[in-house]
């Protein structure tokens, strides 16, 4: 059996350990139910066609998180049809929503939620403190999904990002993957950031996303605001010996322990 040694090959090994598959069938606007924890992980693949590039939102995943926390108030936002990309009570409360996250950040609406008229919607429900059962369902329909080869931009419809992760429909962090078996490094994925990934796209703009990953299967960098060439890049490694990179890993990948983190961890290192 041959091994896939390209950007993609390393593509399909992270989705595959974060949700149980490849991440390249999924059908949009059916989100499917979470999976029972993979990895000690909980991701659920996301579908490139379900994110809705204008408000910056995977906007099923969103719905499938309000419907099953908060289903009397997503009532009232009395939506004649939620799949609807042209319902106005839809573009009205996902325009909402978008203008907090554009005013506020990510991190801030997924602490406080938002309010919608005289609704309030929370975003994401906390780790709960032990007995706390109430606290612990809540918690529980947390969606963490993570997309393939998201086309984030208005205009340049070609340009895709590699992965995405996202809370409750809210993206929290982009990656951008070099595989070193094919004689690219990390450093080629921070100068992709630099070079053609726009902070003036909406995802990219500061407080949107809570961190952009440039990662290979050695080494990792992070940057919390894109700023074309100024951008400023991060080690997110390890460590090694007292020094810099990571150790060996018997078990796989220098960098799977990127992999492993829950999403919640990835928000409290980046914020």
């Amino acid at each position: 059996m041959t091994t896939d040694a390209s950007e993609k090959g390393l593509e399909t090994l992270i989705v595959r350990h974060m949700t149980g598959t490849d991440g390249l069938a999924v059908v949009p606007d059916q989100v499917a139910e979470r999976p029972p924890p993979y990895g000690g992980t909980g991701y659920t693949a996301g579908s490139p066609k379900d994110y809705d590039r204008a408000h910056v939102l995977d906007v099923p995943q969103l719905f499938a998180f309000l419907r099953a926390t908060q289903p009397e108030a997503f009532t009232k936002l009395a939506m004649a049809d939620p799949n609807d990309a042209k319902d106005i009570n839809r573009l009205k409360y996902l325009a909402r929503l978008s203008s907090e996250i554009g005013k506020r950040g990510v991190i801030d609406v997924l602490r406080k939620g938002v309010e919608h008229g005289p609704l309030h919607f929370d975003l994401f429900y906390g780790t709960p403190s032990p007995g706390n059962d109430k606290a612990a369902t809540l918690y529980a329909q947390n969606r963490f999904s993570i997309t393939r080869q998201l086309a984030y931009s208005m205009d340049e419809t070609r340009r895709a990002l590699d992965l995405c992760l996202f809370i409750n429909g809210l993206p929290i962090a982009t990656f951008e993957l070099k595989n070193s078996l094919t004689k690219q490094t990390v450093e080629d994925a921070v100068e992709q950031y630099k070079r053609d990934r726009d902070p003036r796209e909406r995802l990219f703009e500061f407080g949107r996303c809570v961190v952009h990953f440039a990662v290979n299967d050695s080494e990792v960098r992070m940057c919390a605001e894109l700023r074309g060439k100024a951008s400023w890049f991060l080690p997110f490694n390890q460590g090694y010996n007292d020094g810099a990179g990571n150790p060996p890993n018997p078990d796989g990948l220098k960098t799977d322990y990127l992999c492993i983190s829950h999403p919640v961890d990835v928000v409290r290192a980046s914020s």
